[in-house]
């Protein structure tokens, strides 16, 4: 028998505040993956076949996932195409995954450095994000999370043997000399760091999974400028100080009347 390492949150969540815990859902067609931002979830965009949302620079975001199945699933979570666990790039299949009970919904809200605190997730520029830090840049601005479902446990009298330690995501090394402040936002691409150390404990559990997901879900997310510029949300209005260097004189006719506002 195949088992897989994953991490529970059940030692988090009894800890965790009402905002991040667990809580039981109705079943549901298809997982549920949405990004948060102070608990709120993102708006997504359907764009040629993909689910897009919008990053807003400098906040910090979760990932709400939602099981709709009468099994437990393993997870695997990916931002940025490094394991939210380990900070690694592997398949799914062989990545190390978060569970969640039957109907559970639980939120992720960090790179997940130890067995008691994570790092929390925050929008930030390609050249500040973890991957760079870490030197891994291939998959900036995508979030994907794979649901892999538990078989029917079959259980051995021969159970014991021992567990691998926990290994965390490593710390970004320093960050790197400060880029010019002078850069347009538009050439900007959003990317994702590491926010605040909070406490978040995991512990380590052994699933028997089936071998293909039942269902993957990717999300990409984009500054505005990159979003209007991919025809997803419209183009912004111009510059206020281009309009005004663009600004005439006299063009005949008459001063219109309007209303008065006092």
């Amino acid at each position: 028998m195949t088992r897989h390492l994953a991490c529970s949150l059940a030692a988090l969540l009894a800890l965790a505040p009402t905002g991040s815990s667990a809580h039981t859902a109705p079943p549901l067609p298809s997982p549920g993956v949405e990004i948060l931002v102070d608990g709120v979830p993102q708006t997504r965009y359907a764009h040629e076949g993909r689910w897009y949302v919008e990053a807003l620079k400098g906040r910090e975001y979760a990932i709400r996932l939602r099981n709709p199945y009468p099994v437990r699933v393993a997870v695997a979570l990916s931002v940025d195409g490094l394991n939210t666990i380990d900070a690694r790039e592997t398949s799914a299949k062989g990545a190390r995954k978060w569970v969640l009970g039957p109907y559970e919904t639980v939120t992720i809200s960090g790179w997940q450095t130890s067995r008691t605190h994570a790092r929390a997730f925050e929008f930030t520029t390609e050249e500040r994000s973890y991957g760079q830090a870490l030197g891994k840049t291939a998959n900036l601005g995508i979030v994907s999370a794979a649901f892999f479902r538990e078989r029917t446990p079959v259980y051995s009298l021969n159970q014991d043997r021992q567990e691998p330690k926990a290994e965390a995501a490593p710390s970004a090394p320093p960050a790197a000399a400060e880029r010019s402040q002078n850069k347009a936002a538009s050439d900007e691409y959003a990317a994702t760091g590491m926010g605040r150390s909070r406490d978040h404990a995991v512990q380590q559990v052994w699933l028997d999974l089936e071998d293909a997901p039942a269902a993957t879900v990717s999300i990409r997310y984009e500054f505005r400028p990159q979003l209007a510029r991919l025809g997803i949300l419209p183009a912004p209005r111009a510059d206020p100080l281009s309009r005004r260097e663009g600004a005439r004189g006299f063009e005949g006719g008459f001063a219109p009347e309007i209303e008065t506002v006092r």
